[in-house]
Order: structure tokens, then C-alpha cells, then sequence
């Protein structure tokens, strides 16, 4: 994508809701919580350049590497006696504020506030380092009411919110299709209604919507209450991958502090490894350390489902973030962005190196 002017929101409803806009995939809600488990140091482990490192992500199983690397001590053993700081987020605007404030130094974050923070920043404030998790992303439907591709015409389908990953993702659909929906309203052939994911269930369940395009464990959710899957998004994207999870990095901490960030990288890379190579133990760590932050594990019906729809890999996929803005622009949701500089692979490739993995690319979107 070319270089032009900042990110901003058009019209003045949504100027209005600049940050909310721009949620992340998984978004439920915009408050912080230094609720994340604490990892052990040993008293005679070596500190790196900073005594501590603050990190943050979701409690949702899209951000599985974050749950599993700190659940499992993995991130923690490749930081020796730096010991990490872990608060979890339910929304990517107050990632990126906390992230601006300096309460935290790296987080697992999604695509669209990756791009809303770094260009309402002028480029300064954070860096991609590496991707995290692809897919996880699925059309559900009313099997009644619905059974074509072809049916969503007339009917009223729920997305996350105004702008957010999945919003984008189905208003780019619908115009790929040749129907028209007024993106600020939601009205047209396709009658999207935006619905938080903590209701959408109820929502479907309702009748109020008729299917949602939605992020996981929602989707899987509301397949538990009778929904069928029309179209799994990995479907529409070339080998089937794109970005759901980033991680990104403080500017400033990233130049203070290169030691930690690679070492934060090198436990990302190994959780990944070991996510991929016993999914089933993945699996229940994940689902354990959900059970530590919301009170209440997901049930094999949606955790099963779910779980086997999320690719955990390293790539950051940066084409595809490249594309997802795109599709924002040409829906009427965004200016068109400036992205260059917002990836800084080289501390992700050096671990890559290391591990004998291939090196993974910006797209040309990288710092120079």
C-alpha cells in the first residue's frame, strides 16, 4: 500500500468513536486487569537490561501464545531473573493506551488496532515484532433461515463492532458479492448489526440476528446453541491464512531494551513451537489459564471447535494486514493509512535464525 495520510476515521459519527472504532478481534469490553498469573523468578537468575517486562494480551484463545508462554513458565525461562509483569485487556484501544502510558512494554493485539495506534501516532509510538495466531474467524448462520451463501440477502447478521476486524472483513465480503450496505449504518441487501460478542448468543438465541460473522470462541458458542458454519474466513484468504493476533512493542522499550524484546520473542517462538507440537496439552493450558482469569473454563463443545480453527505460527502475515486495511478504505471506514515502518522483523528473524527456522517477511512495510 502506498504511502498517503494517517489513519482516520471518516464522517463524523465515527470520528467520534476514533479509538472504540478500531477494535481488536476479540474485543469484549475496554478495562485492564492485572489479573494474569505471575510468573516465578529464582532468586539467582540473571536479569536482562530491564528488571522487568510488562506485557499484556487477551483472555480469548486467539492469543493462546500469551495464556500458554506465561501459563507454562516458557516466556519466563527465556527472560531468566527479568521477571515478567502480566495484565490482560478486553479491548485493543486500552492495549494501545496502556501501551502509550508505558503500563505495558509488548502485547498480543489484534490487526485493526495495531494499524489505528501505530498511524494515529504518526508512526511513533509502537513496531509489529511478530506475528502470533491466524484464522479463528467463522460465518454462523440460522440452518432455517439460511443455507446458501446466496440466503444472507435480506437477512440481519451480527458483527463484533463499527470497524473492527470482523466488520471489515464481512462489509469487504459484501461488496465482493456486488450488494451494497451503507458501512456507518449498517442498512442494505445485508443488514449488518453490531453486537457485542458477550451477547450475541442471546442475541441469535432471540431471534434478533439471523447469524454473525464473528472471531472464536463466539462462533463455536453459538454453533453449541443450534447455529451451522456457513464460511470459515480462512476460506477467502490465499493458503487460507491471515492475521489475527500481532505482537507488538513499545517503540521506546524496543530501543532501551533489545535484549528482553528478543528474549520475549525467543519464548513467543518456543511456545509456538511446543502449542503446535502437543496441541492437546496447549489446549488444556489454555483452557486453564482462561479458567484463572474469567472464572469458568470453556466446555469441550465450544473449546474443541474453536481450538482447531486457530493456526499458531510466528509470521506476521504482513500482506494480509496490508489487505485488511485496504478493505477498510474501500468500505468507506478509513483514509487511506501510511504503514510504512510498522513492521521491525530483524529481532523475530535473528530468533528465527537461531532456531534453524525461516526468516519471515514485512511485505515492505518494515522500518528501513
Amino acid at each position: 500500500m502506498s504511502a498517503a495520510r494517517p489513519l482516520t476515521i471518516l464522517r463524523t459519527v465515527a470520528a467520534v468513536a476514533a479509538l472504540p472504532l478500531l477494535l481488536t478481534a476479540c474485543g469484549y469490553g475496554s478495562d485492564a486487569a492485572d489479573d494474569a498469573p505471575q510468573a516465578e523468578v529464582g532468586a539467582d537468575a540473571k536479569k536482562l537490561s530491564a528488571s522487568e517486562v510488562k506485557i499484556g494480551y487477551f483472555p480469548n484463545l486467539t492469543h493462546a501464545t500469551a495464556l500458554v508462554g506465561v501459563q507454562e513458565g516458557l516466556l519466563q525461562k527465556e527472560l531468566g531473573g527479568t521477571r515478567i509483569k502480566a495484565s490482560t485487556f478486553n479491548a485493543g484501544p486500552s492495549e494501545i493506551e496502556a501501551l502509550n502510558a508505558g503500563s505495558i512494554d509488548i502485547g498480543w493485539i489484534g490487526p485493526s488496532p495495531s494499524i489505528n495506534g501505530y498511524t494515529k501516532s504518526g508512526g511513533k509510538n509502537l513496531r509489529i515484532i511478530s506475528g502470533s495466531a491466524s484464522g479463528g474467524v467463522k460465518l454462523v448462520v440460522n440452518p432455517d433461515k439460511i443455507k446458501t451463501l446466496d440466503d444472507l440477502k435480506g437477512k440481519k447478521i451480527a458483527t463484533p463492532q463499527l470497524g473492527n476486524t470482523q466488520d471489515v472483513a464481512f462489509l469487504h465480503w459484501i461488496a465482493e458479492k456486488g450488494w451494497k450496505v451503507d458501512a456507518e449504518s449498517g442498512k442494505g441487501d445485508v443488514s449488518v448489526v453490531r453486537t457485542d460478542n458477550k451477547i450475541t448468543p442471546d442475541a441469535y438465541k432471540s431471534g434478533s440476528v439471523d447469524g454473525a460473522w464473528v472471531p472464536e470462541p463466539t462462533a463455536s458458542k453459538l454453533v453449541a446453541e443450534g447455529a451451522k458454519v456457513l464460511l470459515d474466513e480462512s476460506e477467502i484468504w490465499p493458503d487460507k491464512k491471515f492475521v489475527i493476533t500481532n505482537i507488538i512493542v513499545s517503540q521506546e522499550f524496543l530501543k532501551e531494551h533489545p535484549d528482553v524484546v528478543e528474549a520475549v520473542l525467543r519464548g513467543s517462538v518456543k511456545t509456538n513451537a511446543w502449542i503446535n507440537a502437543h496441541p492437546d496439552e496447549a489446549k488444556a493450558s489454555a483452557n486453564k489459564a482462561l479458567e484463572k482469569l474469567s472464572g469458568k473454563a470453556l466446555p469441550d463443545e465450544v473449546l474443541n471447535p474453536a481450538w482447531e480453527s486457530i493456526t499458531f505460527l510466528d509470521d506476521p502475515l504482513a500482506s494480509t494486514l496490508d489487505a485488511q486495511a485496504a478493505h477498510a478504505v474501500s468500505a468507506g471506514l478509513l483514509e487511506k493509512p501510511d504503514l510504512k515502518g510498522i513492521y521491525d522483523l530483524k529481532p523475530l528473524n535473528k530468533v528465527l535464525k537461531a532456531e534453524g527456522k525461516a526468516e519471515v517477511d514485512d511485505a515492505g512495510l518494515g522500518v528501513s
